[in-house]
């Protein structure tokens, strides 16, 4: 059985097993904007509370904001106008104090919107697929040593002089040299 008490001091409740202290979580006072903007930040980089440059456009591309009425460029621009001079990097409250109201006047949208925009998305990564490569991919289309199995790099009979001599009877005389084939 666990019981907690508030009116109990902290030392009291660690010192008897039955009473557990229970912090509270500092996940669950984010709001969610806060959240997606962490999200961005760290995506793809070790956990940051801040956001560089392309984290911010990959925010706003994601999120469906930048488009015709809003483009790259003006996305960067924003950046450069939000962050503090000299800084390469932009805060939660930097975001959402100047960039959002920003963004909300471009698009003509209330802030609400705007945040709500960014609340729901999440950062995506996006691979490519290669394409077939004829010459590449299909073998029957190697030549020369390819063809062949490719280079190696253990001789067949190294070691011997069978791997190094020509000993073919019927092609050389006495000396061992090759003749010539009329």
């Amino acid at each position: 059985m666990t019981l907690t008490f508030p009116f109990l001091p902290l030392f009291f409740l660690e010192r008897f097993s039955c009473f557990h202290y229970i912090p509270p979580n500092p996940h669950s006072q984010m709001s969610e904007l806060q959240k997606a903007f962490e999200a961005f930040a760290s995506f793809g980089s070790a956990p940051s509370k801040e956001m560089d440059n392309s984290h911010f456009s990959k925010m706003l591309k994601e999120c469906k904001i930048i488009g015709k009425v809003f483009t790259s460029t003006d996305a960067d621009m924003l950046f450069t106008k939000i962050k503090a001079k000299g800084a390469r990097k932009i805060t939660f409250t930097e975001f959402k104090t100047k960039g959002i109201p920003e963004i909300a006047t471009k698009l003509k949208k209330t802030n609400d919107e705007v945040e709500e925009m960014i609340s729901s998305a999440s950062p995506e990564a996006h691979g490519t697929k290669a394409d077939n490569v004829k010459f590449h991919d299909d073998k029957s289309l190697y030549t020369g040593v390819a063809k062949e199995g490719g280079p190696t790099n253990v001789d067949r009979n190294a070691g011997s002089l069978a791997g190094v001599v020509d000993r073919r009877v019927s092609t050389t005389d006495n000396r061992g040299t090759t003749t010539k084939q009329v």
